[in-house]
């Protein structure tokens, strides 16, 4: 404000000085008036030397007038007279009219005075014209380069660059606002230089952990290795029907386990790369696979039956209510293994009930080239009490956990996972309530 005051002082100062400069020129002209007393005293003079005997041309010089003897109000000379708008007085020097005095003062008068007002005219545009591009100048310091700079300087932080220093000019109008932006930087470089060192504590946190996780990682998976050596030569020497089943469910729960661990082995190995932040950046390996595959993985998923409730029959705590169509799909055996451990996991752990799958052979939408991709469309239901329906968009989202998973642990990222791995390979992910909770996955058919 002080600077906009300071304009607009200047720029009326300057305006005022004009309008005194052309008043003044125009009261000097107004003062040059004719003196009627005067003219009427040189015209008795005039008379009286006529009638002493004074020719015209004498008179003419001396009074500095022009004296026309004619009593004819339309002579050329008296009309030539009036049209200079000059003086004219009846001659009558002895009462009898005998011609015009005329004075031709007032023409020139004028004359001085038009071209007094041209140059005072002239004068006050010069003077307007300085103004205004004064006031432009004082514009452009205060407020126009100030916006320029600011312009420039948001442009350099939203590029990430927090080295420049915005330059502070505390006289011009954004004089406090600048030094406010200058702040708003360093905090900004301050912030950004703590994440960096919060981001590469968390890193190697996160590497120490994953190096301290795969130690009894790979002592189960030892222990699982000779387990299967010592039940597999158990199993040879024993000859009774029961004990051969016993000592068969033991090496296949083993089996069971150690893929479980050798899992649990890759997903280590992977966080040690990366931190939970990156994990939707990770390169997945798909390549051709057969559709059996999906099928003896759930057959495999028994780990979860202390999750059901009691009263299920252990035959169903997974059904498969028919055969995957046998073709290639295009899927990372790691991931699509995760995938359906995630799916599963969530529905022993929030259902409890009974876990329904069915496979069934589709297609997509027509693409750019007329065709459209085939996919193997893998449907697993539970039947419990499903997620609330304002919580349904919300459960891909990273980190999101619905009301329902309050009192139970994890991190929110399950189905975040599936949904970007889906994807990743290929197909997709749909999900909805019916009696239940529904997901249907998409793998893409070779």
């Amino acid at each position: 404000m002080k600077t906009i005051r300071t304009i607009g002082i200047i720029f009326t100062l300057l305006m005022l000085a004009g309008l005194f400069l052309f008043l003044g020129g125009m009261r000097k002209n107004g003062e040059r008036k004719n003196n009627i007393v005067e003219y009427n005293d040189r015209l008795h003079e005039i008379g009286d030397a006529y009638l002493a005997g004074t020719d015209l041309r004498t008179l003419e010089e001396t009074f500095g007038c022009e004296v026309i003897l004619t009593q004819d109000p339309e002579d050329p000379r008296v009309m030539s007279l009036i049209g200079k708008r000059a003086l004219i007085f009846d001659f009558a020097p002895e009462g009898q009219l005998i011609g015009k005095v005329a004075w031709t003062e007032t023409d020139e008068a004028m004359t001085e005075m038009r071209d007094q007002t041209l140059r005072f005219g002239i004068i006050l545009w010069a003077v307007v014209l300085v103004a205004g591009f004064l006031i432009l100048f004082l514009v452009y310091l205060s407020l126009l380069r100030p916006v320029e700079e600011m312009r420039g300087f948001s442009e350099e932080i939203a590029k990430g660059n927090l080295d420049i220093p915005l330059p502070i000019h505390k006289n011009n109008l954004f004089g406090n606002l600048t030094e406010s932006f200058d702040i708003m930087r360093e905090e900004l470089k301050a912030a950004k230089e703590r994440e960096v060192q919060a981001e590469k504590a968390k890193k190697e946190m996160v590497a120490e952990l994953s190096h301290d996780i795969k130690t009894p990682v790979a002592t189960v998976k030892s222990a699982c290795e000779v387990l299967k050596v010592k039940h597999g030569r158990k199993l040879e020497e024993l000859e009774d029907a029961a004990s051969i089943a016993d000592e068969k469910d033991i090496l296949e729960k083993t089996d069971l386990i150690f893929s479980k661990v050798d899992m649990i082995d890759h997903l280590i190995t992977d966080i040690f790369h990366t931190t939970l932040e990156e994990l939707d950046h990770l390169e997945l390996k798909v390549k051709e696979e057969s559709s059996l595959l999906i099928q003896d993985y759930f057959r495999n998923m028994r780990m979860y039956k202390d999750t059901f409730k009691k009263d299920i029959a252990e035959e169903k705590y997974i059904t498969l209510e028919n055969d995957i169509p046998e073709c290639l799909i295009f899927m990372d055996r790691l991931r699509m293994e995760q995938v359906l451990d995630n799916i599963v996991g969530n529905s022993a752990k929030y259902a409890g009930t009974e876990i329904r799958v069915s496979f069934e052979e589709t297609e997509g939408a027509v693409r750019e080239d007329g065709r459209k991709d085939k996919y193997v469309r893998i449907r697993i239901r539970d039947f419990g009490p499903g997620i609330p329906e304002d919580e349904l968009p919300l459960v891909t989202e990273k980190y999101y956990r619905g009301q329902n998973a309050k009192e139970q642990s994890g991190y929110g990222i399950g189905l975040f996972l599936v949904k970007n791995y889906m994807e990743k390979q290929g197909g997709g992910m749909e999900y909805y309530n019916d009696d239940g909770f529904v997901v249907d996955l998409y793998v893409k058919k070779a």
